[in-house]
């Protein structure tokens, strides 16, 4: 096999560039499988180099069925290769092996993958590739027995990859079409009013405090009386409340109920909403 074939061989493996190619055959005496290791090597160093950039674009993607369902975000810098079909196909492999590996991202970036590199190597001669700098973001698994989820997909890029994933999780016993009806519509309603918990009383005790700031130093400058304005606090940080928790929101396809009233109407005595998770590209 001459250099040329050798060097067109390298390229097509590794989608490293040709002058690189050509210097990885002359130092490996031609030697393919070591100009692959030298090119992986080099990569790695160049890789290091981009690592240190903003990484805020990129996919979501959801794996697994609708009793364990896995999310995983990954993140490169532009939205022109969070659609290059090289990023899209590791993604989608990369999710399979998140809900294999139950969200655990350590274990998770020691998984060989099919071409049977570590997800990290992987990774690092993706960077090498594509030139930017790519990062596993958040990660998600739910599995809750006697519980079916569902999920939801918002600016789909491909199968099952998009900008916005949610994913709820349903207790019950009657695995039925209402169900999954209920389901579907459940996971569209939290895509579009990002609740913050399930009940106003399990909103995170940061975000209630951060909101009673803006709202003091808003009633700060009013004029109005102390008792008046501790009153209006006091309203304002309920509303907060019951239009940040999912099952106080107004219900997004009838906004004159809540979902609490949408889940009482199906009259399935078992039914629960478990759990839930949304993720968002950017958020």
């Amino acid at each position: 096999m001459s250099d040329i074939v050798k060097v067109k061989k390298l390229r097509e493996a590794t989608g490293a560039g040709f002058k690189d190619c050509n210097l990885a055959i002359k130092e490996s005496n031609g030697d393919l499988d070591k100009a692959i290791e030298i090119l992986r090597v080099k990569g790695i160093s160049k890789a290091s180099k981009k690592m240190s950039r903003d990484a805020k674009e990129g996919v979501i993607a959801v794996s697994g069925n609708e009793r364990k369902t896995s999310i995983i975000e990954v993140n490169c810098e532009t939205d022109f290769v969070a659609k290059n079909e090289d990023f899209t196909s590791f993604v989608k492999e990369l999710s399979d092996l998140n809900n294999e590996k139950n969200s655990i991202v350590d274990d998770l970036k020691n998984s060989l993958m099919k071409n049977g590199e570590t997800v990290e190597n992987n990774i690092m001669a993706l960077i090498a590739k594509i030139g930017e700098k790519i990062t596993i973001g958040k990660v998600k698994t739910i599995e809750n027995s006697g519980a079916i989820n569902n999920h939801y997909l918002h600016t789909v890029i491909k199968d099952n990859i998009a900008k916005l994933a949610v994913i709820v999780s349903l207790e019950t016993k009657t695995n039925s079409d209402v169900v999954k009806s209920f389901g579907k519509q459940l996971s569209m309603h939290i895509a579009a009013s990002n609740p913050l918990a399930l009940e106003p009383h399990l909103i995170d005790q940061s975000v209630i405090n951060k909101e009673q700031e803006l709202i003091t130093e808003e009633l700060k400058n009013s004029g109005k009386p102390e008792d008046i304005a501790k009153k209006i606090s006091q309203g304002k940080m309920n509303k907060f409340k019951e239009e940040n928790a999912l099952l106080t929101q107004a219900w997004v396809m009838e906004p004159k109920k809540k979902v609490r009233d949408i889940l009482k109407e199906l009259s399935i005595a078992d039914l629960k909403i478990k759990e839930f998770f949304r993720l968002k590209i950017g958020e």
